[in-house]
Parts: structure tokens; C-alpha cells; sequence
């Protein structure tokens, strides 16, 4: 099992000391004993995750820009350098492969993260094109600093970010060590992302604690970031959808459309650019045949407490998603859908998931029936249909 550059130092601030697995390194699953500690410190001051298990992929040559345009579903022509954006990648039959974040560094460079191995797929679409795809995971570290105070952190070590926009990127140095500093992130919040070579890591993490200390600068982990992420509406791999490589059937297999990544697709009738998975995208879409639309829930806090009361029981209010689907049903009883992610918000005081609804039922405002246990038995509650995001802060965007 592998530790990231930053895991020295985070290894001394885990109280827990609970790790997961992610890409072959250590992750920590939480560092306080509440990871609700953690999620306040991400929306109420600053906090930081290591993200660098992460895979990156540099993409250079002269053909570089046509390459990516043909295998991406989101249009990078509109991309200049400077600048990222989130993407999808799908198979011939519309497909998602996976999602990630493309970098654009020049006219014919650029950095691709994502969180699952791709080289062989990426490679395997460069066939006859002027362009070189190498696999830089282990040259680079990524702290991600989220959070209201964000900026005032890395601001005095970086001042180049004072005017950066939202998925905007600059090279910067923190602490005499080059970097690449994005205004992205997967907490919905105000927020960076230090990408940083391996070697320089940690001397760059001592700055930015220095530096974080007289603002609250707290580590978090993936239960804090599976909260956060879910409040923003945004999808996670592995629970709002399966890769289509490694999906059994087509039920475990989702287009964007019906990941509520449908936006991405602007331009897809573009004949300039015939990315993978375009035709069958289109083919969907013309003939309606999305088998899901994705949407917010928001349960009804007086259903949820009272089916609780009526057995003695104290409602449970657990900022922990649960680790299961969790069944939706009309008020005929007939199931219409499920929740990929389903938690008590702490910043709403409600149950939010992101739910896979059937289109014909996903109208904003309409309800489905959330499925409930207690004592054993099945009961279900009242939700409403909401858009995504939950949490959608002007600070994230200012």
C-alpha cells in the first residue's frame, strides 16, 4: 500500500487513524472522531484533503486539441489556456467511461485528472495522431484548500490567485516551489487546488499550514468530502454511476444525459467534431429513450419524525450517506426510481439525496416516496423533487 507525498504530515494530524484505499494509497476516511467537525470546517472556514491519488495524464503534440475534441463528450475547442473544465468520456454506445477534469496549458498541452486508471483507453484513441499521452500520477501531488477562507489563505503565498475565476489555473511558487494553482474543487465551496511535484510536497503543505493557522486550516477526509460533494449535487464514481467498462449489464451502464450531465453536450450536433459515443448520444436523444432523469430529494421532516415517534423511536439524523440505494416509490407503491446518495444535510437540516427518478415522474416539485426501516419493517416518506445543487453558494462563483 502506497502513501502520498503529504502523508508524513497527515499521518501525525489523524486522531483516528482510519484509512481507506484509493488507487493503491492510503486515504483517510476521517481525521477528527466527528467527521462533522471536518464538513464545518470546510463550509464555515477552511479546510484541506489530499487528493493526489487522483490519476494524471499529460496530453501534448500537435494533434493534441483534435484528439481530445474526438474523444471527449464536452467541447474542449472552447477552452483556452488557462483554463479547465469538467468532462465526461464515454464508450461507442454513449457510454460513461468516466469523468475528470482536463487542463489546458497551452495551445497543445494538456493535463487530464481523473479518478481511475485510463491510459490504455486514452492511447488506444490516439492511433494515427500526432500526440503523446503519459501517465504523471506519481510525479505530482494535489492538496485540495476548500472553504469560505480559501482564498485568504493561499492569497499571501500566491498572489497570483487574487483574480483567478472559477475553473481558472495558474503557475505560481509557494514557499520558493513551483506550482499549479486551480480554483476548482469537489465541496460545492469557494476553493483551490495546489498541484505540486512530489518531491516538493511537503515543504509546500508546511506553508499552507503556517499560513492556514490563524483561520481554522483543518484537514478532512472522504466522509467529510462524501457530504460536501452530495450538498453540491455532484457526482461521485462508483455511486452515482459505474464505469461502462467494468458494468455487467445495461442496467449498470448510464449516459450523461441521464446523469443530469446532459450540459455537457452543447454542440454535440457539431459535425466538425464526432467524439466517441456521439451517434448513440444523439440517436437518445432524438428519440427520447433516457431511462432515467437525475434530480434532487429533499424529505419531509415532519413525515420523517412522526413515522419515528409513532414507535418511540428518536428520528435519526445521520450526516453519514448511507452506503446502499435507497428505493423510490409513487403513492401507488410502484417503484419509479432510487437515491444513489441519500444523508441528513447539516447545512440544510433535512434528508437530501440524488436520486434516479423515471422521466415521466422527475417534474420539479412533484413527490416520490422514500423507503424507510424501522423496527424491521418496511414504511416509506414523503420527498420532494428538487434541481441540483443543494448548496450552491455565490462565494463559490465571486
Amino acid at each position: 500500500m502506497k502513501t502520498t507525498p503529504f502523508h508524513p504530515r497527515l499521518v501525525e494530524l489523524n486522531d483516528t487513524g482510519l484509512w481507506s484505499h484509493w488507487s493503491g494509497y492510503l486515504s483517510a476516511v476521517r481525521y477528527d472522531f466527528s467527521s462533522k467537525f471536518e464538513y464545518f470546517g470546510i463550509r464555515n472556514a477552511a479546510a484541506f484533503f489530499d487528493a493526489s491519488p487522483l490519476y494524471k495524464f499529460w496530453i501534448r503534440g500537435a494533434d493534441a486539441e483534435r484528439y481530445l475534441a474526438g474523444v471527449m463528450a464536452r467541447d474542449v475547442r472552447t477552452v483556452r489556456p488557462g483554463r479547465a473544465q469538467y468532462t465526461v468520456w464515454c464508450d461507442d454506445e454513449g457510454y460513461v467511461l468516466e469523468d475528470g477534469v482536463l487542463f489546458r496549458h497551452a495551445a497543445d498541452e494538456f493535463m487530464l485528472t481523473a479518478a481511475e486508471p485510463n491510459l490504455s483507453f486514452l492511447q488506444s484513441q490516439a492511433i494515427g495522431k500526432r500526440v503523446e499521452i503519459v501517465d504523471v500520477s506519481e510525479d505530482y501531488a494535489t492538496l485540495a484548500v476548500q472553504g469560505p477562507r480559501s482564498r485568504a489563505i493561499l492569497e499571501p503565498l500566491a498572489p497570483e490567485i487574487a483574480e483567478l475565476s472559477y475553473f481558472g489555473f495558474t503557475p505560481a511558487k509557494v514557499a520558493g516551489h513551483p506550482v499549479t494553482i486551480s480554483r476548482t474543487g469537489f465541496t460545492g465551496d469557494l476553493g483551490f487546488e495546489v498541484m505540486v511535484g512530489a518531491d516538493d510536497a511537503l515543504p509546500v503543505l508546511d506553508a499552507i499550514l503556517e499560513a492556514g493557522q490563524p483561520h481554522g486550516l483543518r484537514p478532512f477526509g472522504e466522509e467529510a468530502l462524501n457530504m460536501a460533494r452530495i450538498e453540491a449535487g455532484l457526482p461521485l464514481i462508483g455511486t452515482e454511476f459505474t464505469s461502462a467498462r467494468y458494468a455487467y449489464n445495461a442496467a449498470e451502464r448510464f449516459t450523461p444525459t441521464e446523469l443530469g450531465l446532459g450540459w455537457l453536450l452543447r454542440g454535440i450536433d457539431d459535425d466538425t467534431r464526432p467524439f466517441v459515443g456521439r451517434d448513440a448520444i444523439r440517436r437518445e436523444l432524438a428519440d427520447k429513450t433516457s431511462r432515467w432523469t437525475t434530480r434532487g430529494i429533499v424529505v419531509d421532516w415532519r413525515a420523517y419524525r412522526d413515522l419515528y415517534e409513532a414507535h418511540g423511536l428518536i428520528p435519526e439524523m445521520d450526516e453519514i450517506p448511507v452506503g446502499w440505494e435507497t428505493m423510490l416509490y409513487d403513492d401507488a407503491g410502484e417503484r419509479v426510481g432510487y437515491a444513489t446518495s441519500l444523508m441528513y444535510s447539516p447545512m440544510m437540516q433535512r434528508y437530501i439525496g440524488i436520486a434516479r427518478i423515471k422521466p415521466e415522474l422527475a417534474a420539479v416539485g412533484g413527490t416520490v416516496q422514500v423507503e424507510q426501516t424501522v423496527d424491521h419493517e418496511y414504511y416509506t416518506v414523503p420527498a420532494e423533487i428538487t434541481t441540483l445543487p443543494f448548496f450552491n453558494p455565490e462565494r463559490k462563483l465571486s
